[in-house]
């Protein structure tokens, strides 16, 4: 409840209330297209060694470092893109992985020999690994019963990459060589630039950073393209409320003899916490849960294999 007895909603709350509707169909399109983009520069490490080989007299060692070095610059991507999408919100996050992969993605298209090639593939590999914060973007406006089924066929673009650069390559490499392909399969990432400025930065994002005038406004836009209204009350985080449940004194909380008065005390210190309530990294303090550790676990297990199964 809000400081005048009006009632409080969160973020999920809201997208619960509003559902799934255009607005998240036009987010789902544009974080489609960043994992289309990441499928075919995965894809396209099927083709260029052969051709590249053939064009400069490589060994297959060096054949070999330039699908090792994309790997090595996900590896560095992988921590980098999270920290700073959690920093500077998911927005900023994959418009810096869309300018290295497609600006990488291009200058290999132009490498010289065989040293630049190695490092434009490595820049391009350091922003691949930003896949999964669009990723993360996109189900951050969908709302929360309905996320997995959602990431689920998110995973669908993957495919389409995949096919598209297989079919691309096909056509391609033999009319036009592996720099036409290599400029080709760079402007997937190239279009989420173009259409950068449409793209909303996440509520959810914003909300956990106490900007609570800029997530409104996003809900607001999320609400007049789906048709629908935003929940009565006042917007709250779901840090303030579980920093309002935790702080509630223990002696206070045993002569608590109703849940109507329980539920006041609570609703009192709600209100009076919320105003000087900031930035919380609760997100840090979460994944040092031991049981969130070993999802984690089972999650890098299963994608090594995955990885160790696709390359080899």
């Amino acid at each position: 409840m809000g400081e005048d007895g009006a009632s409080t909603f969160t973020v999920d709350d809201t997208l619960l209330h509003m559902g799934f509707g255009k607005f998240q169909i036009l987010v789902l399109a544009y974080a489609g297209m960043g994992w289309v983009s990441e499928a075919m520069e995965m894809m396209f490490l099927s083709f260029i060694g052969p051709a590249v080989q053939a064009l400069w007299g490589l060994t297959y060692h060096q054949e070999g470092l330039i699908t090792s070095v994309v790997f090595l610059g996900m590896l560095v991507g992988a921590y980098t893109w999270g920290v700073v999408s959690d920093k500077y919100g998911r927005r900023k996050g994959f418009l810096i992985t869309a300018v290295v992969t497609s600006g990488a993605g291009f200058l290999s298209a132009l490498s010289p020999n065989y040293i630049s090639l190695i490092i434009f593939r490595c820049l391009v590999g350091l922003g691949l690994d930003g896949g999964p914060v669009l990723c993360s973007w996109f189900l951050e406006f969908i709302p929360a019963p309905s996320r997995g089924t959602w990431m689920v066929i998110f995973q669908a673009f993957w495919t389409f990459g995949t096919v598209s650069e297989a079919s691309l390559a096909w056509f391609v490499m033999p009319r036009l060589g592996w720099r036409w392909l290599l400029v080709l399969s760079a402007i997937p990432s190239s279009v989420l630039l173009v259409f950068y400025v449409f793209a909303p930065e996440s509520p959810r994002y914003l909300c956990l950073e106490g900007r609570k005038e800029e997530t409104l406004a996003v809900l607001e836009k999320i609400a007049r393209m789906n048709g629908a209204k935003l929940p009565s009350g006042i917007l709250v985080s779901e840090n303030e409320i579980e920093l309002a449940e935790k702080s509630v004194p223990t002696e206070d909380t045993q002569l608590l003899q109703s849940e109507e008065n329980g539920y006041e005390t609570r609703r009192r210190h709600l209100i009076a916490v919320a105003p000087s309530f900031t930035r919380i990294s609760s997100v840090n303090h979460a994944l040092m849960d031991g049981i969130l550790w070993k999802c984690i676990f089972i999650l890098w297990t299963c994608i090594t294999d995955n990885g160790v199964a696709q390359w080899t």
